[in-house]
C-alpha cells in the first residue's frame, strides 16, 4: 500500500519480535470471519512474525511459518485463518491457487505481499504496512479501506489499549 492509499488510522512501534507478536495477538483476538488483512513491507520486516501473533490471538495451534513455498497455509482456532504469501506470484497466478475462493471462505484471510494483488483484494481490506528491517524498530501503519476495515482497526486499537500496549507515533 502506498502513501496515496487510505489514511493511517493507527500506528504502533515494535522494538522486538515478541512485541510484534503481541500486536498481532491483539488483532487475532478481534478478527472475524470475512476480515481481510493485507500485509505490506520489505523482506525481513516482520510480516510473518505479526501473523504468528495473529494466529496465537485467534487460538490457532501449531507452528506458524511463512507460506512462501506452499503459498497458502490454513490454521484452525477460534476462527479459521488463511495465510497467503504472494512473494513468488504474479497477479495472473492468483486464480491457480484459488485466491478468490479463499476471500469468500469461512475464515479471515491474511495476505503477505498484498500489494502484488491489490486489485484482487476486496475494497474493504485492512492494510498493515510494516516499515523497518533487521535490528531496526518496526513501525506498523494501519490503513483501513472500507467500513468493515475501519471497525476492525477500532477493535484492534481497543484491544491493544486494553492490554496496556502503547501506540506508536
Amino acid at each position: 500500500m502506498t502513501d496515496s492509499g487510505p489514511q493511517v488510522a493507527a500506528a504502533w512501534e515494535s522494538p522486538s519480535e515478541e512485541r510484534t507478536r503481541e500486536l498481532g495477538a491483539a488483532l487475532g483476538r478481534v478478527l472475524q470471519p470475512g476480515d481481510v488483512v493485507g500485509l505490506v513491507g520489505e523482506l525481513g520486516s516482520g510480516k510473518t512474525t505479526l501473523v504468528q501473533g495473529i494466529a496465537r490471538g485467534a487460538g490457532a495451534r501449531g507452528y506458524v511459518a511463512s507460506p512462501t513455498f506452499t503459498l497458502v497455509r490454513e490454521y484452525e482456532g477460534r476462527l479459521r485463518l488463511y495465510h497467503v504469501d504472494l512473494f513468488r506470484l504474479q497477479p495472473e497466478d492468483l486464480e491457480g491457487i484459488g485466491f478468490d475462493d479463499l476471500l469468500e471462505a469461512d475464515g479471515a484471510v491474511l495476505v503477505e505481499w498484498a500489494d502484488r494483488a491489490a486489485g484482487h483484494l476486496p475494497a474493504d481490506t485492512l492494510w498493515v504496512e510494516v516499515v523497518g528491517t533487521g535490528a531496526e524498530v518496526r513501525t506498523f501503519r494501519v490503513r483501513p479501506a472500507g467500513e468493515r476495515a475501519r471497525r476492525l482497526v477500532d477493535r484492534w486499537r481497543a484491544e491493544v489499549e486494553a492490554v496496556g500496549a502503547r501506540p506508536g507515533r
